[in-house]
């Protein structure tokens, strides 16, 4: 019976796994307006290297270097960790992911937007959380984040290569703020400096000694 309790269990992890990619980067953009957006999607205006650096997925800088059997879960199974700041449970899952060998991005969580995004991502705000493909574990447990590991079919000891570079922690909201649009600029007649007026000349008058009205 406890065999078939195992198995249920596992089957469930695997679906709950398979359910879906949980976005790992959000990005809060505010308009001219001043009206504030989420999007899992960079703004327009964002380069490239925000666009990299937001992308779901846990293979980091050495992702193509990988064992072909790890860069398959993990493009399958991507693993993100949110961490908050002093925190001591996120300090243990984080060492569990690199000592497992586990390629992971990881994504802090201290400001208002950054809690905001976590519970839109599925968190009850409670750090640190992890994410296994569609699957979310709140709060640090050995024997449950190693389970579902197990389950996606990560391996249990390291098969990282010498060279990887884990990817930099970085805020779970990228705030890109959209530039106001330029002011329209006035006509020529408008911005061109006023001609100075000529000065009031009263007319002279002619007479028998100056016929032709000439002024000195």
């Amino acid at each position: 019976m406890s065999h078939r309790r195992s198995a249920i269990a596992l089957t469930a992890a695997l679906l709950a796994l398979a359910a879906g990619t949980a976005q790992a980067q959000m990005y809060r953009s505010v308009g001219p307006d001043g009206r504030v957006t989420y999007s899992d999607k960079p703004p327009a205006s964002a380069n490239l290297s925000q666009q990299t650096a937001g992308a779901s997925g846990g293979a980091g800088s050495g992702g193509s270097a990988l064992p072909y059997e790890l860069n398959r879960v993990a493009q399958r199974y991507p693993v993100t960790l949110y961490t908050g700041k002093d925190c001591a449970p996120c300090n243990s899952g984080r060492n569990l992911l690199v000592n497992r060998g586990i390629p992971f991005s990881e994504k802090t969580v201290t400001t208002n937007d950054d809690i905001a995004a976590l519970k839109r991502l599925g968190g009850d705000g409670s750090l640190p959380m992890l994410t296994i493909g569609g699957q979310r574990l709140t709060g640090f447990a050995d024997a449950d984040w190693s389970r579902y590991l197990d389950a996606a079919g990560y391996p249990q000891t390291s098969q990282l290569p010498s060279g990887y570079q884990r990817p930099a922690a970085a805020p779970l909201v990228t705030v890109k703020a959209v530039p106001a649009p330029a002011a329209n600029a006035g006509t020529a007649a408008d911005t061109a400096a006023p001609a100075e007026a000529a000065p009031a000349v009263s007319p002279t008058r002619r007479n028998s000694d100056n016929p032709a009205g000439i002024r000195f």
